[in-house]
């Protein structure tokens, strides 16, 4: 199979299109007080959820055991008034679940639950968000097996975990460039990632890279081959002298928009699109290939509240679940009933161009990123490494 896809959209080169469904598509009679806001909010109608109410059948024994175990617990990255509305049409299907949710950092969010969990200990009943921290909570066989669920009918096959069924996707993220408006004009903006090396603009620190290579430089990786993307980033950092920052990528879009830089790397568009709400004079592009991922999501194996977990990330994947996560972030749908135009911000500079997707494997032991360590250490001796200009840390 071809590493690179062409956007819109992904799961039909996957999948080789949509099924036809085995229930008929008819819009639920009732919805959510919360459900019915989102739907105003994002201005579509009732019939986007045909078929929901069918999603939503899950075994008896799930509600039962929910009901008795009657809390969850959550670690994620949405701001509390996001995960405010994620939440809103769960509680009221399941008002017998109590949801402790709590904003998480990388270290809070995967790397601490697993020490716990080695230990003995269940700080959470969901995971989220994992990046490369799936292949130690797999070799810890700390992971349910989550193929039981039943909307992952509706989920394109290449983002749920194949090894295992231990994680699935719940949102694309597509990794490309934010610009400031008022320092770049849209001529400059680079087609394909080797424009950015002929360009004199993106010289002498007028680009900012943040210190997540697996969020794009892998892809890249995984599209061109090996030897075309360690040649591409040896002349990006020897020639261009980015600005190699070490605070995370929403801290990036701020600094962009006070023209600390003239663009920066890597940027998710749905953040982005928060951004340019705001006011933030910054704006989104994406050379190809256009480097793809998902934030994945996975039940903690011996939790206590095991049916309240498996009826949340059914309820996730469902079309409410993903309606919910766009309207509260701009997160981009995966459900395959959602692949819409108006559903995916920036689409304009997103879809129907060549794609690689980052896929779990792509993070695990046997992708090496001594390269990544490699550039640090050359930033390091050409002296770059000043404050706030940070070498690339190796994963």
């Amino acid at each position: 199979m071809s590493t690179r896809v062409m956007i819109p959209f992904l799961l039909f080169a996957f999948t080789g299109g949509l099924a036809a469904p085995a229930y008929p598509q008819t819009a639920p009679a009732s919805l959510p007080k919360a459900t019915e806001k989102i739907l105003k909010e994002i201005k579509v109608g009732r019939e986007i959820l045909a078929g929901l109410d069918e999603e939503l059948k899950v075994p008896p024994a799930w509600i039962e055991g929910a009901k008795k175990e009657g809390k969850l617990r959550v670690l994620s990255v949405w701001d509390p008034p996001q995960a405010t509305e994620v939440f809103g049409p769960f509680k009221e299907r399941y008002p017998f679940i109590n949801i402790t949710y709590n904003r998480a950092s990388t270290e809070e969010r995967v790397i601490k639950p697993l020490v716990a969990y080695k230990t003995g200990r269940i700080v959470t009943d969901l995971v989220s968000d994992m990046g490369g921290g799936f292949h130690a909570w797999k070799e810890a066989s700390a992971l349910e097996d989550i193929r039981n669920i039943p909307n992952l009918k509706n989920i394109p096959p290449l983002i749920i975990d194949s090894s295992g069924g231990l994680l699935v996707g719940l949102r694309y993220r597509y990794w490309c460039m934010a610009y400031n408006t008022k320092l770049v004009k849209k001529e400059d903006l680079p087609k394909k990632w080797g424009d950015l090396l002929t360009n004199p603009i993106w010289r002498n620190g007028n680009l900012g890279i943040g210190n997540r290579p697996e969020l794009w430089a892998l892809m890249l990786w995984k599209a061109n081959g090996e030897q075309w993307t360690k040649d591409f980033l040896t002349r990006l950092f020897s020639e261009l002298k980015p600005q190699l920052r070490k605070e995370g990528m929403n801290a990036m879009l701020q600094l962009l928009g006070a023209g600390e830089f003239y663009a920066t790397i890597p940027s998710a568009e749905y953040r982005v699109q928060q951004e340019v709400l705001e006011g933030t004079p910054i704006s989104y592009t994406c050379p190809e290939p256009v480097p793809v991922a998902t934030s994945e999501i996975g039940i903690v194996k011996g939790t206590p509240n095991i049916n309240s977990a498996r009826l949340f990330v059914n309820w996730l994947l469902s079309k409410e679940g993903q309606l919910a996560q766009y309207a509260a972030e701009f997160s981009p749908p995966i459900h395959k009933g959602l692949q819409r135009r108006e559903l995916v911000p920036f689409a304009e500079e997103i879809l129907g161009k060549p794609a690689s997707v980052r896929d779990p494997g792509l993070q695990g032991p046997q992708i090496s990123l001594r390269f990544f360590a490699q550039r640090a250490v050359f930033f390091r001796v050409q002296g770059h490494g000043d404050q706030g200009r940070t070498p690339i840390r190796a994963k």
